[in-house]
């Protein structure tokens, strides 16, 4: 049985880009259809960020109660059940995705369950359970984000070699696990085991944890996290996974030394690989390279009415720059000048304590040939983080030295998430230092730090 659909806007993935990429054109008015093979929501909602964060705030919460001496309090954890913490977190994901289809319902958007097959640039066939679709589309939006990637090591496909989609399957807390990579998702995954009750080995290839942020931020937060209890082996490559006894052996070679790693459980978390290069993406002749999408700054594609935004076209693999790249995408297919300004784009790392960052580290303004000004403000001075017994962490503020804008900010500290849009406005306006350190902030608050960080940057601060 095959029916056809006629809508002016056809997008293929319901991840964060793809369902506000048709949220954002029913709006402006257009027709819109959406075709997702599994949950609405993607990724983010389903296998990542949101379940990730659910666990991650069960594992803190064990974390209170063991420094609950701190703030005199005697208490005593008595047990933790990972299989009923998994039950919450289901029920987190399941509440914020009956709200996404919702609002498709709101905005009267066909959303179409099962594996979706671009044909032409202006029709997708759709494979249900029970039919086959065909969406004819005057303009075709590819939203087919990314998946866990799995590096070429002998013995990666063992039971008890797992990536994050797994691991947030558990029903119970493995006794000891080996985390390859040291990116975001690694050490978010370290810090949830450890704070539940594993002995947690992070291995890195490179010679620092988080590459891509600022060296002297993932410095402290590597000090922090060896504190904690969490062993991280950096400049460090597996060499293979083999079955043991008591679970697995990882062969390494760290500094150029041989070393065995036994282990319960390896969690994978490398990275992810794009979802780019599908045999239908290439017959259809988009151009693509190193497995992404190439899209312009109106993230149409080189073929005419295709567009294309979020993991599938790589850069940064954030679900909030994913939802930034729809709406312009969406924007755009309908005729609505737009574009990302991707020198805002706010990065966080759940660890604890959190890091946050937007816009250059002092790294890459100097690689920029840019004469800065640095700003530092530490936590350990801070009085609410003081009064949450939050001492760890500072504030860091990148400023043009002639200017005085704002250029990017860094911040390791609790609630780092939470603070850091304050700086990414600023970065976004080209704000300056001086009028942050003026603004009058709440006290007693965490976000005292940037005001006083941004007047440190230009000889304006208070309390330093």
């Amino acid at each position: 049985m095959s029916k056809n659909i006629q809508v002016s806007v056809g997008i293929i993935g319901g991840g964060p880009a793809g369902y506000v990429a048709a949220i954002k054109a029913a709006q402006l008015g257009a027709s819109v259809a959406m075709v997702e093979e599994r949950e609405i929501g993607g990724t983010c909602l389903n296998r990542g960020c949101i379940p990730t964060k659910a666990l991650l705030r069960t594992s803190e919460v064990t974390y209170l109660i063991k420094k609950s001496k701190e703030v005199s309090i005697d208490s005593t954890l008595n047990s933790l059940d990972w299989s009923t913490a998994n039950s919450r977190k289901d029920r987190v994901v399941k509440n914020l995705r009956m709200g996404i289809e919702h609002l498709m319902k709101k905005n009267n958007i066909h959303v179409i369950k099962g594996s979706g097959r671009i044909v032409n640039s202006s029709e997708i066939m759709v494979e249900t359970e029970s039919e086959e679709i065909h969406i004819n589309c005057e303009k075709l939006i590819i939203t087919t984000g990314s998946k866990p990637l799995k590096p070429d090591i002998s013995g990666i496909d063992l039971e008890d070699v797992i990536t994050s989609d797994e691991a947030l399957e558990l029903k119970e807390v493995p006794e000891n696990i080996v985390i390859i990579g040291a990116g975001a998702i690694g050490l978010e995954f370290a810090t949830m085991f450890n704070y539940a009750g594993s002995k947690v080995t992070v291995i890195e290839l490179m010679d620092n944890i988080l590459p891509s942020e600022d060296k002297e931020i993932t410095s402290e937060l590597e000090k922090i996290m060896k504190r904690q209890g969490i062993k991280i082996n950096l400049n460090t490559k597996v060499i293979d996974i083999v079955e043991s006894e008591k679970g697995l052996i990882l062969h390494t070679n760290e500094n150029e030394k041989e070393k065995f790693i036994e282990t319960q459980k390896v969690l994978i978390a490398v990275g992810r690989k794009l979802n780019g290069v599908s045999k239908d993406i290439v017959q259809l002749g988009i151009k693509t390279e190193k497995g992404k999408i190439l899209v312009n700054e109106n993230m149409e594609t080189n073929i005419k009415n295709v567009y294309a935004a979020g993991d599938v076209i790589g850069g940064k693999l954030l679900a909030h720059l994913a939802y930034a790249e729809g709406r312009v995408a969406a924007q755009n297919a309908l005729g609505i000048k737009s574009k990302v300004n991707y020198n805002a784009v706010p990065a966080c790392v759940y660890t604890h304590p959190e890091i946050a960052s937007v816009g250059l580290n002092e790294e890459e303004a100097k690689n920029k040939n840019i004469e800065v000004n640095i700003g530092r403000f530490n936590f350990r001075n801070n009085s609410r983080a003081l009064c949450l017994s939050e001492r760890e962490g500072f504030v860091k503020i990148v400023v043009d030295k002639n200017s005085n804008i704002i250029l990017g900010a860094q911040i390791l500290g609790a609630n780092a998430s939470e603070i850091i849009s304050e700086l990414t406005l600023a970065v976004s306006a080209g704000i300056k230092a001086e009028i942050m350190a003026e603004i009058i902030h709440p006290h007693p608050t965490l976000s005292e730090a940037i005001m006083e960080a941004c007047g440190d940057a230009v000889g304006l601060a208070i309390h330093k």
